[in-house]
């Protein structure tokens, strides 16, 4: 397929330095979490991460059990890259993930070195690169020694496979022990990618502030709260929504309960009251955070990501309206 990429998309485009790194990420990235399965349509992905690169989102971000099943989303990405996207490969940010079980027996989950790097191995695979730009472990292990999984991710750079590594879903004390590590190391390690939201806080009970000590980036996943953040649920569960899919754990109808249903409509009027949809204003909220550089998004069709990279058109916030928000959220 044919695909040029619009001239202007770095004209307003927003970069944020990750940690003291020397990699700028956009403000907004993209994740193919959900709805780069096969039970998606291929040409709905490729006009979606079209739109996106479009938008000056140089970012996607993937894990190798993304799916369903897992490794579709990598070999779906593969085919688009592949046809599409190659002609932009320097250009790009492309990011994968391994932690979570992605085949049978003792070697297929977890933080082994086996296991990191046959997943890292059969993640170019699918994605049909010779590297990744950042290779991630998915969460910590509680059975592998730190020194192991940290050894794997350092490897994994020394052998040009990955760039960059970073760690993801570590808390504070578990990241300060493999910061530690990974610069005994010389590891190239930038970034962690933890869940923050209005509606999840904890990645500032510490770890930000660990991650500011040892100049590492955050990248926010999961910003609107699987779309709870969003103006989708204000009036009941639609059909086509996330919370419909019985194939996804992380929300569904239970999790909209009324009290966290009269706060959303709360931070609904306050960002109508700044121009925006309640959508946009959690996106740029997290970018408030000292330590995050980026807010990674997901989205099941183009008028989603647009709206989304609207937000960054008013990214300030008055000590009255943080207020608010915490008042609200209180």
């Amino acid at each position: 397929m044919n695909y040029q990429a619009d001239p202007k998309r770095y004209e307003s485009a927003v970069f944020n330095r990750c940690g003291n790194s020397g990699i700028q990420l956009p403000a907004i990235s993209f994740g193919l979490w959900n709805n780069f399965g096969d039970e998606d349509t291929l040409n709905n992905q490729r006009r979606m991460l079209m739109r996106a690169f479009d938008l000056g989102i140089t970012h996607f971000d993937l894990a190798n059990n993304y799916g369903p099943p897992p490794g579709a989303a990598e070999e779906n990405f593969g085919r688009i890259m592949t046809e599409s996207l190659a002609p932009y490969r320097d250009e790009l940010i492309i990011s994968t993930k391994a932690g979570f079980r992605m085949w049978d027996g003792p070697y297929g989950d977890w933080g082994s070195r086996k296991y990191l790097i046959s997943s890292l191995d059969q993640s170019l695979k699918r994605m049909k690169l010779d590297y990744v730009d950042i290779f991630y472990h998915h969460r910590p292990d509680p059975d592998t020694p730190l020194e192991e999984t940290m050894g794997a991710l350092d490897q994994v750079v020394r052998q040009g496979k990955a760039l960059y590594v970073g760690i993801s879903n570590y808390g504070a004390e578990q990241t300060q022990q493999a910061a530690e590590i990974l610069q005994k190391q010389g590891t190239p390690f930038i970034i962690h990618q933890a869940a923050y939201s209005m509606l999840d806080r904890k990645l500032e009970e510490g770890l930000s502030d660990v991650l500011t000590e040892h100049g590492v980036g955050c990248i926010a996943y999961v910003p609107l709260a699987q779309g709870l953040l969003t103006s989708k649920y204000l009036n009941g569960i639609p059909k086509d929504s996330r919370a419909a899919k019985e194939f996804i754990p992380f929300l569904n109808e239970r999790d909209i309960t009324s009290d966290k249903l009269q706060k959303l409509k709360a931070l609904n009027e306050l960002a109508l009251e700044r121009g925006q949809t309640l959508a946009q204003m959690a996106l740029v909220w997290v970018l408030q955070e000292k330590s995050v550089v980026s807010a990674l998004i997901g989205a099941s069709r183009v008028s989603q990501i647009e709206e989304n990279m609207q937000a960054l058109e008013n990214t300030d916030f008055s000590e009255e309206e943080l207020e608010a928000i915490n008042n609200i959220l209180a």
